[in-house]
């Protein structure tokens, strides 16, 4: 039963170091140690009173049990000074024994010392060698020769040692098991963040595929007969100009088609509140008695605007402004516990900024800006997506107790990239 290849008897302990077994086989060791220490001195000092040897084994057993109180310190790893003190403990405890047979079984504890620190080889020869001194002290302690004291020490010493190689092993296999759990856990959740990024991204294509068919069986399609009606108009101008009028009236009419389906397309894409007119202005204003009436006299929304619009803001500020409030109001109702709110939307010089305050239990941010930590429920993230688009910051100012003010602020000349159809729904 020997340890496995390539693998130091202590470094299962080691890996072990929160296991409680392990813990309780330490402190069972050391107490077995000083125990039998303390008998084997006791007994030697009943029946050899007075004798010369006695202030020798006195101070070697004080030496030993000081060097053993020194090994915890140096730890379990087969360092030159965690080395160097096994040698010297284990030459103190041969002179003891060789002074003092009665000594001989603080062997055992010592055996599991060595399987602690030394390789395995190292370990099975230093517990062979004490095993021999301990049978050549029974021998000298004994009246004659008694098989059984020859074989009950090499006995013990297979026990030991293979209880601590068990115990090895053990530990181990529960290592590798946790190890696997882990992996496999990671790979459960890797698998799956993966597996709804690809839904994600097939939902994306998906949706643009029907885009791109829908306008190739629409718009296109009313554009390319436009052309052909209107280069056929061209062609007949002089000779038949009652045909091509015709021509011309029939584009006029595909033309009319169209832009019901362009509008249609923007109706979808965009908020309802803003594609039913008005602009940003109407539909906060619009949100606002939507969610009050929804409230049913729990929740008060009001909605202010302040300064004066100096240019039209783009439709995907527009857009994202409204779903921010949209957002952050969806968590004033579900965790603020507010009986009252506000949206403040302020035109500056070079920026617009939308203010959603409430007057709600409040928290406490994590930070000046928030982070996503800092921030209950899961519109956070939405709404630094959609200002990180157009180039604006959030800030968050939050009191226990005192409500929560969420900012969001977007300059009106900053360069975005452009918002792709899914990041407005």
């Amino acid at each position: 039963m020997a340890p496995e290849a390539g693998r130091t008897p202590g470094n299962a302990v080691r890996d072990r170091a929160g296991d409680p077994d392990a813990r309780w086989l330490t402190a069972l060791m050391h107490a077995a140690f000083f125990l039998l220490l303390g008998a084997s001195l006791t007994r030697f000092l009943l029946r050899h009173p007075g004798e010369a040897r006695t202030p020798w084994i006195i101070a070697l057993s004080v030496a030993i049990a000081v060097l053993y109180v020194i090994g915890p310190v140096l730890g379990s790893r087969p360092t030159p000074r965690s080395l160097v003190w096994l040698g010297v403990l284990v030459a103190v405890w041969m002179v003891l024994v060789v002074l003092a047979p009665s000594f001989a079984w603080c062997a055992v504890p010592l055996f599991f010392t060595g399987l602690r620190i030394l390789p395995p080889r190292a370990a099975l020869a230093l517990v062979a060698l004490l095993t021999l001194f301990v049978v050549a002290a029974q021998l000298r302690l004994a009246d004659g020769f008694d098989p059984n004291l020859v074989l009950a020490p090499p006995a013990v010493a297979a026990v030991a040692t293979a209880v601590f190689v068990h115990m090895q092993r053990q530990a181990v296999r529960q290592r590798e098991l946790s190890e696997r759990q882990r992996e496999l856990i990671d790979d459960l959740l890797r698998t799956r963040r993966e597996l709804a990024a690809t839904e994600r991204r097939e939902g994306t294509l998906a949706e643009r595929q029907r885009l791109s068919m829908e306008i190739h069986d629409t718009l296109a399609q009313g554009l390319s007969s436009q052309q052909m009606l209107l280069q056929a108009a061209d062609r007949t101008w002089d000779a038949d100009p009652a045909t091509a009028r015709r021509h011309v009236r029939t584009a006029t009419g595909i033309a009319e088609r169209n832009l019901a389906e362009a509008r249609r397309f923007v109706h979808d894409l965009a908020p309802a509140d803003l594609a039913e007119g008005g602009g940003l202005e109407a539909a906060l204003h619009a949100l606002a008695a939507r969610e009050t009436a929804q409230g049913q006299g729990r929740l008060t929304v009001r909605c202010h605007v302040e300064g004066e619009r100096h240019t039209a803001l783009p439709d995907r500020v527009q857009s994202a402004l409204l779903r921010i409030a949209q957002g952050a109001l969806a968590n004033v109702k579900e965790h603020a516990n507010a009986t009252e709110a506000a949206l403040t939307l302020t035109h500056l010089d070079d920026r617009v900024v939308l203010d959603i305050a409430d007057n709600g239990q409040g928290f406490v941010p994590t930070g000046r800006t928030g982070t996503a930590g800092s921030v209950r429920g899961h519109g956070l993230p939405a709404i630094r997506a959609r200002l990180h688009q157009l180039g604006g910051t959030l800030t968050i100012e939050s009191v226990p107790g005192e409500g929560t003010v969420l900012s969001a602020a977007v300059p009106l000349t900053a360069t975005s990239p452009p918002t792709a159809p899914e990041d407005l729904v």
